[in-house]
C-alpha cells in the first residue's frame, strides 16, 4: 500500500487528476483543423450539478481519491446576464495527509451563445499553487491573459479570439451540445481550446454508440469518442482516452478513462441534480 502511495503521489505531482478530469473529456492532438461552435442545442440549464468519484490505478489497486463536482447556475457578470459554470475537485481527508488537493474552475458566459466572458483557474495541489486568469473581449476578438505559477514571473499575453473558441470548462459544456448524429463512426469534430494562453486546433474522434455499465451497476446507453492525446508529462501520444456520454437530451458523461505514464485514471457518474431534460438513457429493466 505505501509503495501503492508513493507513485500516487508521483503522478498527482504533475497534474491532479482533478485537473486531469476536465482535460479528460476534451484534450486532444494539435491538428491544422478549424473549430466549430454547438450552441443550436441546449441540453443543461442553471441549477444542474453533476457529481464524479475520480478513480486512480496502479496494478490491481483502484484508489477512490476523491470527488470532482460540476455545475452552472444563473448569474450576472459587469451587469449583464451571465451563467456561472463551475467545476470544484478536492481529495478526500484521508487522502489529505499524503497530497491535498483543492482545485476549481470558473467561467461566466453569455447564457445564449455560451461565449465565454471570463474565466478563472485555481490550482492548489501539495505544494504547487498556480493561477490562470482570462478576460474576452467580443469587440476587439482578443482574449487578456494573466498566467501566475511557482517560480516563474506572473506572464500577461493578449491572444488573438477566433471565432468558437473556448476556454477548458465551457468547451466541456459546449462540446455537450454536439448533434453526433451528423457523424460517421471515426468521424473527425473539430474544436478550438484555449491553454495555457494559446489557442489550439484540436479534434475529438466519434466512435458510436455503446452500453456502459457504471461501477454501481447502473447501465446506460452512451455516446463514445475519444480525443487524440498529445505526449506530456502524464500521456503517451495516442488514443488511450474514452470518453461515454449518455444518448439522450441531458449528454452526461458517465464515464472517463485514460491510460497515463503510471497506471490509468478514471473519472465515474454518482449523481446528477437539475436536469432541464429527463435522463432517458439509462436502462433499468
Amino acid at each position: 500500500m505505501k509503495r501503492c502511495v508513493r507513485y500516487y503521489k508521483m503522478v498527482l505531482s504533475h497534474k491532479s487528476i482533478f485537473s486531469f478530469l476536465l482535460i479528460l473529456f476534451l484534450w486532444g492532438s494539435l491538428v491544422e483543423i478549424s473549430g466549430q461552435c454547438f450552441n443550436n442545442r441546449n441540453v443543461f440549464a442553471p441549477g444542474e450539478e453533476v457529481t464524479y468519484h475520480a478513480y486512480y490505478n496502479w496494478g490491481f489497486i483502484w484508489i477512490n481519491a476523491g470527488l470532482v463536482t460540476f455545475g452552472v447556475e444563473e448569474a450576472a457578470w459587469q451587469g449583464k446576464p451571465a451563467w456561472h459554470m463551475k467545476a470544484y475537485g478536492n481529495t478526500y481527508k484521508t487522502y489529505d495527509l499524503f497530497f491535498k488537493v483543492r482545485d476549481s474552475f470558473d467561467v461566466w458566459v453569455d447564457p445564449h451563445s455560451l461565449r465565454p466572458f471570463e474565466f478563472l483557474r485555481k490550482t492548489n495541489e501539495g505544494s504547487y499553487q498556480a493561477q490562470h486568469h482570462y478576460l474576452f473581449d467580443g469587440e476587439e476578438r482578443v482574449i487578456r491573459a494573466n498566467i501566475q505559477k511557482p517560480k516563474r514571473p506572473n506572464f500577461d499575453t493578449v491572444l488573438t479570439w477566433p471565432e468558437c473558441s473556448y476556454d477548458l470548462l465551457s468547451m466541456v459544456y459546449q462540446a455537450r451540445n454536439i448533434d453526433f448524429s451528423r457523424y460517421e463512426v471515426n468521424d473527425k469534430i473539430p474544436i478550438n481550446l484555449i491553454v495555457d494562453g494559446e489557442v489550439h486546433n484540436l479534434y475529438i474522434r466519434f466512435l458510436g454508440k455503446e452500453i456502459i455499465k457504471n461501477r454501481d451497476g447502473r447501465r446506460f446507453r452512451c455516446l463514445k469518442f475519444s480525443p487524440l492525446l498529445v505526449e506530456g508529462t502524464i500521456f503517451e501520444e495516442g488514443e488511450d482516452m474514452v470518453v461515454w456520454v449518455t444518448d439522450d437530451e441531458c449528454r452526461i458523461p458517465i464515464v472517463v478513462e485514460a491510460k497515463i505514464l503510471v497506471g490509468s485514471v478514471k473519472a465515474v457518474f454518482v449523481d446528477v441534480k437539475g436536469l432541464k431534460n429527463p435522463m432517458t438513457a439509462e436502462i433499468t429493466d
